[in-house]
């Protein structure tokens, strides 16, 4: 009995030691180059959906790691792992039941943009652009919505890898559109050292739904709901709106 007693108290001495408590639980994230929302710079993720995850992770309590990598590559990780969060997503009806959704992270408007110096490119809706091509991200988002409305993708999509070898081949003439987040092209604008009038927007194609961040599916929804008690105080408070003006 004595024997029992002296491990019983051995064990309990080393599981307590003062000042030292258990770590918190931990988050992981992955997400893609899409700036100025989310993308690596110095090894290092950064953006407006990146900073913004940074303070509901503090705020709910959660050591939060964010990894930033090729959208398929993030989104596969993702799929595997419970407990794990995948950003910036547009909240798609295909997509309403892969994700346990939070937010609205922020303001989605996609705009077809021409350069302001090619006065003879007009357009105000999609049939209109039935004579011009237009540079789209591939994959993304915007690229099956323009699919789905009907644009043809050998006589007027011209594809792109990303947003800003999109505007550089517009800028190089290639095609005669882009589409593209108000949010990206100012903010690759003022990297190639461009005016924010460089550009023209021919039309709003799009001004919903808005962006959001999605944990897996199989999650424990009580994360759902602290991500989105963290969020709703950082609105309420206005260090979420401070975070916007940042970037917009």
């Amino acid at each position: 009995m004595r024997g029992m007693l002296g491990s019983w108290l051995l064990a309990s001495l080393l599981l307590w030691q003062p000042g030292v408590s258990a770590a918190p639980p931990s988050l992981q994230a992955y997400t893609e180059n899409l700036p100025p929302l989310n993308y690596e710079q110095g090894g290092q993720p950064r953006g407006f959906s990146v900073e913004l995850l940074k303070l509901m992770a503090a705020e709910a309590g959660l050591d939060l790691r964010v990894q930033v990598l090729p959208w398929a590559r993030a989104k596969s990780l993702a799929a595997q792992e419970p407990g794990s969060l995948l950003f910036t997503l547009t909240r798609l009806p295909e997509r309403e039941d892969q994700y346990q959704w939070v937010g609205p992270v922020g303001p989605r408007r996609i705009q077809i943009y021409k350069l302001r110096r090619r006065a003879e490119i007009r357009a105000s809706d999609l049939p209109g652009l039935a004579a011009y091509r237009i540079g789209v991200v591939r994959e993304s988002a915007v690229a099956r919505q323009l699919l789905a409305e009907g644009l043809d993708e050998k006589r007027q999509i011209s594809w792109a890898r990303d947003d800003e070898s999109n505007l550089r081949m517009l800028l190089a003439g290639r095609m005669e559109g882009i589409a593209m987040l108000d949010w990206a092209a100012l903010w690759h604008l003022r990297r190639l050292g461009l005016p924010a009038s460089t550009l023209q927007p021919l039309f709003t194609y799009s001004a919903s739904p808005d962006y959001w961040f999605g944990l897996h599916p199989q999650s424990d929804p009580e994360l759902r709901l602290k991500l989105q008690s963290a969020l709703d105080r950082l609105k309420r408070d206005g260090r979420y709106d401070a975070l916007l003006r940042r970037y917009l």
